[in-house]
């Protein structure tokens, strides 16, 4: 396909999918539960961090997250102390139960407490083209403090060459300005032109077929691939095709 049809037909998938109906059926409706930033910010992140699986039960689980901090995340986090572990007891989604919770609760407490929070880290290792480096960073600070080893793999690190879908998707939602008002665009200090799509078997088995990538395993170098491909045909918000390739992939079975 032309790169100017690929772009035509891309964008009507975009302007399709990225609307405020799509928030009904997508983990964002958590985040978007709340309306001061730090708190936005927690429960994307954590809403993100669990976001494998059948996205029903993603959803479910999510607001159970909410509930258990009372549905006021950044209060929780930043008073969170040793009294409040039984609360998180019965959680567990898939392979991150109460343990990955409790230590998630704890890092983003220390992030908040002592890095001026999540904007400033990424703010403060992004580099002139990418926020890979900065997930990176992120990763070795959230693992300061005492944790089990296990919880460790709740957070991919590019330089390893995850293509780190779940945080990248927690960027789009930070970073990118959304007229539709599905994205929320509340962190100021990183341009939209950095975010990186977030790449899973859906995205990515649409991208093929439609030539934005070559390689067949879903890592950083691929991400790379489709990174610069979608730059090439939108350089100031190349990750809002991610609204086409996931509708492309998940509601049309393209």
């Amino acid at each position: 396909m032309p790169k100017h049809e690929l772009k035509s037909f891309l964008d009507e998938k975009v302007a399709l999918y990225n609307n405020p109906s799509f928030i009904a059926t997508d983990p964002i409706q958590i985040p978007h539960l709340f309306t001061v930033k730090e708190d936005i910010e927690i429960a994307a992140f954590l809403t993100a961090t669990i976001a494998w699986g059948n996205r029903t039960m993603i959803i479910k689980n999510a607001h159970k997250m909410m509930s258990i901090m009372g549905n006021a995340p950044y209060d929780f986090v930043m008073n969170y102390s040793k009294n409040d572990i039984e609360k998180l007891d019965n959680f567990v989604h898939r392979t991150f139960n109460s343990t990955d919770f409790d230590l998630f609760i704890r890092a983003l407490q220390n992030m908040y407490k002592n890095h001026n929070g999540l904007e400033h880290v990424f703010t403060q290792h992004q580099t002139q083209n990418s926020l890979q480096p900065a997930i990176t960073e992120l990763k070795k600070l959230f693992f300061q403090i005492n944790h089990h080893v296990r919880t460790e793999k709740h957070i991919s690190d590019p330089s390893l060459n995850s293509a780190a879908k779940r945080i990248n998707m927690f960027l789009r939602w930070m970073i990118r300005k959304d007229n539709a008002g599905v994205d929320f665009g509340i962190w100021q200090s990183i341009d939209s032109s950095k975010l990186s799509c977030p790449l899973d078997v859906h995205s990515g088995n649409v991208a093929r077929k439609l030539g934005l990538i070559t390689r067949k395993q879903n890592d950083a170098k691929t991400l790379n691939e489709l990174d610069y491909n979608l730059r090439a045909i939108d350089p100031i918000d190349p990750v809002k095709y991610d609204f086409a390739l996931f509708g492309l992939g998940v509601f049309e079975k393209f």
